[in-house]
């Protein structure tokens, strides 16, 4: 075997579509069933970059025309409250048709596996990997209920949950917060603009998904309790009290749920035959929107090293040096800004308000910087 993917979810299928047609033995193991999601259907939010990885390996078409599955995002409103400062990002400014898209996951991942299944990719559904070990000829890919290793040239961690790997260590930072996610509707509609606004208690999200808005709401695990408790009514009244003036008009709210966030990411995401992308090479607050897209252009960057390299080098340590060398400064900025972001702006005192109005004016009256910045959240700093 040449290269054995662990995962096939949304980073790990991107990875194993966009090798397909490379002359190489590919299996995908991955443990759901054959057409289950493994979770509910939920939303991802993904940039302009992401779309154009997507049309590149054949999988956009398809999830577009999926009723309800894509909602454009052409317009972002960041702002903070109880201080001055906003910046208003468009898509028109950058020339493109949207800075990005709410999708549904379930609708890609239904898009994934059918393009999958119309290549040579050995995908193995069922299959659940309990470690990765290296040895300095291939990886050893150990499976529940199998009575030995699969043995790959290379193995790519991409299951979202780190699975195991000789050689890897892990660095966790809880923030001490949970995220409250719910659909929420409004009485005017979203017209593609999402807003980002940075609260006492951490930011708050408003990403247009459909014909409502996909809320991320950071607070204490104990506010989130309370806040789950509240009748619907409440709850609209005391986001609308919390979100400030930039938008008032809820008018109805479903599916709240909470989620802990923290930060957790491989202190290096290569090992002895094995690399790790998407989750399991990081997993970061989801402040900006920024880890699935740092996600799949890990799979991108490794797709095109694997159909670069010779059979012989899959795997090696030229190979996997090279790849951890180029994806280093998108890596570790992301991982920065999305961190350095939680902690800044979880701090509430006028001695870090006014730099930061000062900040977000600055941002949105200086094109240049303006420019820079919306095309750092598009593609990346690779």
């Amino acid at each position: 075997m040449d290269v054995a993917i662990v995962g096939a979810g949304p980073v790990g299928g991107a990875l194993a579509l966009a090798i397909a047609e490379a002359d190489l033995d590919v299996v995908a193991l991955d443990g759901r069933q054959r057409g289950d999601t493994q979770r509910g259907d939920r939303s991802l939010a993904i940039s302009h970059g992401g779309r154009l990885i997507f049309e590149r390996i054949g999988v956009w078409a398809r999830l577009a025309a999926t009723a309800h599955a894509v909602t454009p995002i052409t317009t972002i409103d960041v702002s903070q409250a109880g201080g001055f400062g906003v910046a208003t990002l468009t898509a028109a400014e950058q020339g493109v048709p949207a800075l990005g898209y709410v999708i549904s996951y379930r609708a890609l991942q239904a898009a994934i596996d059918e393009a999958l299944a119309r290549t040579r990719t050995d995908v193995r559904y069922g299959s659940v990997v309990t470690a990765v070990h290296g040895t300095p000829v291939h990886a050893e890919v150990l499976l529940a209920n199998a009575p030995a290793p699969l043995a790959a040239r290379l193995a790519v961690v991409a299951d979202g949950i780190g699975t195991t790997v000789d050689g890897v260590s892990r660095e966790r930072i809880d923030y001490g917060q949970v995220a409250l996610v719910a659909k929420v509707a409004t009485r005017a509609p979203h017209a593609g603009v999402a807003y980002e606004r940075f609260t006492a208690t951490g930011p708050v999200a408003l990403l247009p998904e459909g014909d409502r808005y996909g809320l991320v709401w950071t607070m204490t695990p104990a506010a989130a309790e309370r806040a789950l408790a509240l009748p619907n009514d409440h709850f609209l009244a005391e986001l609308s009290h919390h979100f400030g003036a930039r938008r008032a008009d809820f008018s109805g709210v479903q599916e709240r749920r909470t989620f802990p966030l923290a930060l957790e990411y491989a202190r290096a995401a290569t090992a002895k035959r094995c690399v790790l992308v998407g989750n399991a090479a990081q997993a970061l607050h989801p402040i900006a929107g920024q880890g699935f897209n740092l996600g799949l252009r890990d799979a991108f960057e490794l797709s095109q090293a694997i159909n670069a390299a010779a059979r012989d080098e899959l795997g090696s340590h030229a190979m996997l040096a090279s790849f951890a060398a180029r994806r280093r400064v998108d890596r570790y900025a992301g991982i920065a800004f999305t961190h350095g972001l939680a902690r800044l702006f979880a701090l509430d005192t006028a001695f870090v308000r006014w730099p930061r109005g000062i900040a977000l004016s600055l941002l949105d009256a200086i094109p240049a910087a303006k420019r820079a910045f919306t095309r750092a959240m598009l593609f990346g700093l690779s």
